[in-house]
Parts: C-alpha cells; structure tokens; sequence
C-alpha cells in the first residue's frame, strides 16, 4: 500500500477494520449484515468527520457510530431475530472437537443476551476497551456500564450453569 491516507479516519478505518467487523458480527452473527453495518457506519463516519473535534476521541466516536449502527439494525429487525432461534434445537455437526462446544455455548450464550448487555461484554471482553471507554462508546455514565458488566456476568453464569472459577470473568 503506497499511497497515504488523506486523513487520520481514513487511516484509523483502514487499520481498524477487521475489529470494526468482528464488533459487528458479534452482535448480527450474518457475514453479510455485518459487512453492511460496517460499511454504513464508516459512511457515516465519512460523512460527518467534520463533527468530530478532538482526533484523540476517534475510536470512541467510530465505535458509538457502529454500536448504534447494530442496534439500530435490531430495532429494524426484531422480528428477524426469533427466526434465527430455530435452528437451535438441532443437533450438533458431528466432527466438532469436544473442546470447542465450551466456546460455542459461551458464545451462544452471549448472542441472547439483551442488545445493551451483550454490546458491554463484547467490547470488554473481546476488544478488551476498558469500562470508562465503554462508557463513553455507548453514551452511559461508568456506574451504569459496570452494573451492566455485572448484570450481563451474572446471567452467563446462570446460562452456562455457573462457572466453577469466578477469576475467568475478571474485570
């Protein structure tokens, strides 16, 4: 790549990319929607660069675009989501190593969550943002991310049948 970006977001979008899509397929599951939410949102983001005033608030400013973007979606699409459950009940794909089927109901487990307890985990756990940034990102104040953290903890616990070493999930 020779050529240089024309300014800091396109830079910090071509950089970013790959977790911007990873942030919005954890919260769709669908290749293709996801693609789209990142895609929308970096429109957006394009569109209205000259609202942003501070360059060092960047991420934050990109990441509450596409958070908003993903539950924007779900709003859209709330019907669509009990469809999705359907194929829960079957049975598992034989070959699957038995160590994995952990992570599967882990990750299962976080998809039902609701929208706004699934969005502090994601961004915690698997882009390990730290809780004042969370804050920031999904526009609440600190005492209300940590409670959601918890709350969110409290019923992956219950889900998963409790943990047998409450340190997995530190904060």
């Amino acid at each position: 790549m020779d050529h240089k970006p024309d300014s800091p977001l396109i830079a910090f979008i071509q950089e970013n990319q790959e977790k911007f899509y990873r942030i919005a397929y954890a919260h769709v599951k669908n290749r293709d929607d996801a693609l789209d939410l990142v895609h929308t949102s970096i429109v957006k983001a394009l569109q209205k660069q000259h609202t942003l005033r501070n360059q060092d608030g960047m991420r934050t400013w990109f990441y509450r675009i596409l958070i908003n973007e993903c539950m924007t979606y779900f709003r859209k699409r709330s019907r669509l989501i009990y469809l999705a459950d359907l194929g829960e009940d079957l049975p598992a794909r034989s070959g699957q190593p038995q160590s994995q089927d952990t992570y599967l109901d882990l990750y299962s487990a976080i998809d039902h969550l609701p929208s706004h307890l699934k969005t502090v985990v994601i961004l915690r756990y698997f882009e390990d943002l730290k809780l004042a940034t969370i804050a920031e990102v999904t526009g609440t104040n600190l005492n209300t991310t940590k409670s959601r953290l918890y709350k969110a903890l409290e019923l992956l616990k219950l889900d998963l049948g409790g943990m047998e070493d409450d340190r997995s999930f530190s904060v």
